[in-house]
Order: structure tokens, then sequence, then C-alpha cells
């Protein structure tokens, strides 16, 4: 079976994809039966070109390695804006890799009703919509006979909710909690070893953790938006941005990293949901945790989540939180899910 992707955004993630796709090729139609052809690109920065019979991915990484751009692909349409590409290319399965709006979840939004008013499969890693509206979009998307799929979305390619939704199915999860931003965490490290907050988040900066204004991070956005997403999709909760209690690191000091360290303790700046008197509660906020806490020996940009279990008791699952080949490696699982599935 080949399928044809579409990809919304070419950012560092989709190019991620793509370098894996390419070298993975053989080894996936030879172990998975999955074969494919990409035959359109959309990014609002870097252009747009769309073959119904297939692009050169390894030109389009060429291109945009040399111009930071796609406008010199020799052959197809040029000129598809996102929705256009999506309603009107021949691709079965779009992936959608914009940017995250955590406030009204758009462009995205619009992006995933298209693919699913059109017939199309969705994979994708942006936060924004599946927090904001998962529901409503899985019920499309389940009306319209098409999958989404969201792996990518919390931790990366470490794998969190297929994890929980296929490899735990069956047990009770009565909370979820752990280290969902791998930028905090790293700033956290640095502190432990005497760096000032400010010299921490620079370093942070200088090495692509963070961006130049941090906020989404440091203020516990990005980890708020994967609680939503946890709470909603794992947890069967309904909950709003407003529903989620949230307090990031900038007012940790120096003197609490030096008072938890004499109690035993180590600051983390932690997500959690949880199930409490038949609703669910979830906040984001900096602890103090024991060094015996699973989640205190995770450092540097390193994500981890625990998922306290009725069968199994404590589950721990720690890994990459963000990174090129790791997200793109989500993408990747989710490809090959919605194929093993159409196979059947």
């Amino acid at each position: 079976m080949k399928h044809n992707l579409a990809l919304v955004g070419f950012g560092v993630v989709g190019q991620g994809l793509v370098e894996i796709l390419i070298e993975k090729a053989e080894d996936l139609k030879k172990r998975h039966g999955f074969d494919y052809s990409v035959v359109a690109v959309s990014d609002i920065q870097k252009g747009s070109v769309y073959d119904e019979k297939g692009l050169e991915i390894q030109k389009l990484l060429s291109l945009v390695a040399e111009n930071g751009n796609i406008e010199g692909y020799p052959r197809g349409i040029k000129g598809w804006d996102s929705l256009k590409t999506i309603t009107e290319s021949n691709a079965d399965i779009i992936v959608e890799l914009s940017f995250t709006n955590i406030e009204t979840g758009e462009p995205a939004m619009s992006h995933f009703k298209a693919a699913f008013e059109t017939g199309k499969h969705l994979v994708t890693t942006n936060k924004g919509p599946v927090a904001l509206a998962y529901k409503e979009l899985a019920e499309m998307a389940e009306e319209k006979g098409v999958q989404f799929r969201i792996e990518g979305t919390v931790m990366s390619g470490t794998p969190v909710v297929n994890l929980a939704t296929l490899c735990l199915a069956g047990n009770d999860i009565r909370e979820i909690r752990g280290i969902l931003n791998g930028t905090t965490n790293y700033i956290l490290t640095e502190m432990e070893k005497g760096q000032s907050y400010e010299a921490a988040l620079k370093q942070a900066q200088e090495l692509g953790y963070a961006e130049a204004v941090p906020d989404a991070d440091v203020e516990g956005w990005d980890a708020l938006a994967k609680v939503l997403i946890l709470s909603n999709v794992v947890m069967g909760g309904a909950l709003k941005v407003s529903d989620v209690e949230r307090e990031g690191i900038t007012k940790i000091t120096l003197e609490d990293i030096r008072k938890a360290k004499d109690a035993g303790k180590r600051w983390k700046l932690i997500g959690q949901t949880r199930k409490e008197n038949g609703s669910i509660k979830a906040k984001v906020s900096p602890e103090m945790i024991p060094t015996s806490d699973p989640l205190a020996g995770v450092g540097g940009a390193t994500n981890a989540l625990t998922f306290d279990t009725d069968l199994l008791g404590q589950v721990t699952v720690v890994g990459a939180g963000a990174g090129k080949r790791e997200t793109g490696y989500s993408v990747l699982t989710d490809l090959l899910d919605i194929h093993r599935t159409l196979k059947k």
C-alpha cells in the first residue's frame, strides 16, 4: 500500500521527518509494507509545491539548505496556500506541522478541519488545536471516517499518548505527573550547578532550547498545553486552559535551589493531572520533590512522565521531549499506525 503525504509546515520537524523517510525508505517498505510519496509541501515562509506524481524530497532538503526556501524546485504547481494544498492535493494523509498557537489553535485548527472535511487522515505534532478542542476534532474525524494521530504533541518521539491509550489499556490511570518541558528542566539543572536563572536561560537560548522570547517555556504555557492534552485525551476530561493552574519557574532563586538541596530535594517544573472526586484536576507548577522520586534524577533537557495505575502501580517513561529527528520520529510512528490499521 502506497500513501500520498502532504506536509503543511517544512521547518525543523518537517525536515527531520523527510530525512528519516529517506534514510528508512527501504526498511519501512520491507519490514512494514509502508511505501510513500510526498506529493506536496506547503510552508508559509519557505513556499509550496505540489506534484501529484510525487516530489524529490532530497531536492527539497537541498534547496532549503542552500536558499532557505523551496521556490527553486524545478517542477510542479507553485503558490498554493496550506488550505488549498490540503483540500486539492491528491494526498491521503496530511502531516500538519505548523506553528503552535495555544490561544486560538489557528491556523492549525482550520487545517485539521479541512483535512477531515475532505476525507484525509491527519498526523500532527501541533499542540494548539489538540489542547483546545480535542473532543470536537476527534468526533469530526470519526464522523468522516478518517484517523487523527497526535503522538508528537507530548514528549516528542518518546511514546506517551500511545503508551497510555494502547499499552496501558485496561488500567485505571489515576494520575499523570512529570517533566513536560525540556527548557525549564535544563535551566533548573544548570541552576543546581550554581548558575543564576538569567545565565542558565541565556545558555539555553544559545543551545537552541529556549526562544528569544522564552515565555511559553519559562512561564509554563508549553507544559500547560501538554497537561491539557493528557487530561482530555488520556484521562477523559474536558478541561479548558482556564481550568489549569499555572506557574512557571521565573521566581525560583539560587537560594531556593540551595534550600531544596539541603533538604534532600530538587526543584522541577511539574505538570500534573489527576482524578479527584469524580473530576479531573490539573496544574503546572514548580515543586520540590525528594531525590527518591523517579523524576528527580531526570536532568538537562530530558522529559519524563509517571503514570499512576491500579494494575501496574507507577510506570515512568523517560526520554527526549523535543528535537528534529525525535519529533520527526513521532510522526513516523503515527504514519505506521495508520498504515497498519488500513491494511486490516
